[in-house]
């Protein structure tokens, strides 16, 4: 049965109905997202948006990070328990050995001033110290000196020394009213008498060797001077206190054509950097003081701003 033309609806149903087309649509979204982008751009308009938006979802961020967060946290808790359990460990273990060497330490000063009294020996004089702080190098370029904010009225004199924790820095050789001229161990001026702690041999060192370093003169080229001795503070110069770290043997050179050996050292205390010291009182300007008075001042309270240094001498 023929179906007349006329009757043919020949346009789609709504279902497949497609709107514009593909190009269109491309060339529409396209303009519409470089106009937003430029809006946001030099108009800021989406900020709002973006704000609300992040408003919003920041629950849902903090609620999605709790897992992770409960999983870092309970390792970075076990292992800081674990090193916690070590650390304390190890300051029991290092506890116990320094109230094993206090002990000593007490017994052999007991022992000490017991027979420096049976010898008749004089006690060994209290340092005293005063605290002070760095405050500039000096601009002299061909010198080592640095500038302390004690002087005079702090009761700093000339030729006091100075240290710092790692040892000797320097002496005390200008004194202005409130500040201080300290020159180094490595200025070209500076001499010191040292003891070698391993052999118990006297020396002189002597600052202004290359490199901040300083020299050990005046030594036979067969002494015994190895790399790596420690020298002291001989205390036989009415300066320095005997005892303290000076400088550590870096190189020995021995010259078949001198009778006299090259040897380098390497300063214990730093210059560079330092920003606190101690500034001591000359071992000449300090009176003697009996046993009793010594161990008093042991648990004695110190002036305020000083403090008192424990007594080294040649009994000790």
């Amino acid at each position: 049965m023929a179906i007349p033309q006329g009757t043919l609806d020949r346009a789609p149903p709504p279902f497949f109905r497609q709107g514009p087309s593909a190009a269109t649509k491309l060339a529409f979204f396209a303009a519409l997202a470089v106009f937003l982008m430029v809006a946001d751009r030099r108009f800021e308009m989406t900020d709002p948006l973006r704000a609300a938006l992040a408003t919003a979802l920041l629950p849902l961020q903090r609620a999605a990070a709790v897992p992770v967060e409960m999983l870092v946290g309970g390792t970075a808790y076990l292992k800081g328990l674990q090193a916690a359990r070590a650390e304390a460990a190890a300051a029991r273990e290092a506890m116990a050995a320094l109230s094993l060497e206090a002990a000593r330490a007490g017994q052999l000063a007991r022992e000490n001033a017991e027979l420096r009294a049976l010898l008749g020996l004089r006690s060994a004089p209290l340092t005293r110290s005063v605290a002070a702080e760095v405050l500039y190098e000096a601009a002299d370029p061909y010198s080592r000196k640095v500038v302390i904010d004690r002087g005079a009225a702090q009761g700093i004199v000339p030729g006091a020394p100075v240290v710092d924790p790692a040892g000797v820095l320097g002496q005390v050789t200008r004194v202005y009213t409130l500040t201080s001229e300290v020159t180094l161990l490595a200025d070209k001026d500076a001499a010191i008498p040292v003891l070698n702690q391993r052999t118990m041999q006297r020396a002189a060192a002597f600052g202004g060797a290359p490199g901040g370093a300083m020299e050990l003169r005046f030594t036979s080229a067969n002494a015994d001077v190895q790399p790596g001795d420690l020298l002291m503070t001989s205390g036989l110069d009415g300066v320095y206190p005997p005892g303290l770290p000076v400088a550590r043997v870096s190189t020995v050179e021995r010259r078949v054509e001198s009778g006299f050996a090259r040897i380098l050292l390497e300063p214990a205390a730093a210059p560079d950097g330092v920003r606190h010291v101690l500034v001591l009182e000359p071992v000449g300007a300090q009176a003697p003081v009996t046993a009793a008075s010594a161990a008093a001042s042991a648990v004695e309270p110190s002036e305020p701003g000083r403090r008192r240094l424990a007594p080294q001498g040649p009994g000790r």
